[in-house]
Order: C-alpha cells, then sequence, then structure tokens
C-alpha cells in the first residue's frame, strides 16, 4: 500500500491539522501530569481517535515505533494508577510498606513520563515526514512544540532527581 502525501490543502486546513497534532501531543504529556485519572481517560480517548482516523483513511494502525510505544506508555500509565490506587486506599496496608513502595513508584512514574515524552517527539516527527514541512512556517511550529516538550521533561527531571531538604 502506497502513501502518497501530496498536499493540496488551503492553508487554514493545514493550520488546523498542526493544532490538532501539537493538542493531541499536549494532551498525551501533560494530561497525565496535570491530573491523573482525567489524564488516563484523555490518553484512551487520543488512542481511541487516532485508530478511528487510521481506519477511516485506510491506514495500517500500531506501524510506528510511536504507536507501539504510545500503547506501552497508556498501558503502564493505567496499572500504575491502579496500583497506587489500591495500595494508598488498603485499609490493612501499613505505612512502612507504603514507604517501601514509594521509590518504586516514583521511578516508574519517571519511566511512564519519559515513555510519553518520547512518544510524543516521535508522533511530532512522524507528522513532519508525513506532511512533507521542510521550511516552512508549519516546520517552525512543530519544531519549537518539541524544543519545549523537551525543556519541559528535563525540568520535570531535574525536580524529581534533586535531592530535597526533608
Amino acid at each position: 500500500m502506497a502513501l502518497t502525501t501530496a498536499v493540496t490543502a488551503k492553508p487554514v486546513s493545514i493550520f488546523a491539522h498542526l493544532l490538532g497534532i501539537i493538542l493531541y501531543a499536549l494532551f498525551m504529556v501533560l494530561g497525565p501530569v496535570l491530573a491523573a485519572g482525567e489524564g488516563l481517560v484523555f490518553g484512551i480517548l487520543g488512542i481511541y481517535v487516532i485508530f478511528k482516523f487510521h481506519n477511516e483513511i485506510g491506514l495500517w494502525n500500531m506501524f510506528t515505533l510511536h504507536s507501539w510505544l504510545g500503547i506501552i506508555t497508556i498501558c503502564s500509565f493505567g496499572l500504575q494508577w491502579l496500583l497506587g490506587l489500591f495500595t494508598s486506599l488498603f485499609p490493612g496496608a501499613e505505612k512502612t510498606a507504603k514507604a517501601t513502595l514509594m521509590p518504586w513508584h516514583i521511578y516508574a512514574g519517571m519511566v511512564i513520563f519519559v515513555l510519553a515524552v518520547c512518544s510524543t517527539e516521535m508522533g511530532l516527527a512522524q507528522a513532519f515526514i508525513f506532511l512533507g514541512l521542510g521550511r516552512s512556517q508549519e516546520a517552525l511550529i512543530v519544531n519549537f512544540t518539541g524544543l519545549f516538550i523537551f525543556l519541559f521533561a528535563a525540568s520535570v527531571g531535574l525536580t524529581v532527581f534533586l535531592p530535597r531538604g526533608d
């Protein structure tokens, strides 16, 4: 199946498509960070939307590393969310058991966050290539979005791994 990407759309529709890509990327990265339960819902909704879109235009699902990492990210996030929920709400759990699990919870959260960032960056690169942006204003928007996501991830990593004054 050959994929052709001839751009014959009007600038407004190209802008709307790029805005959709950027919002999709931001929801996939910032959703889990801002609100855990809602982030999981946004992630599942994002996967549903992209599967539906691929089916409508006749593209295969799950054919890039971006899609595989995205599915792994959402599944891992859902698993950690459930485990964290049951561990924190379990009435018989001792504080020492919760304290023992906390470093592992933080580590798993960082791994999931890095997976989300990597998947988002690969999705931006994939959109850049599929849309054939080259040297254009849209390309600058996509590139700066990727740069800002990287800087956000670096600041989150710094915040998590710097020693605290507890």
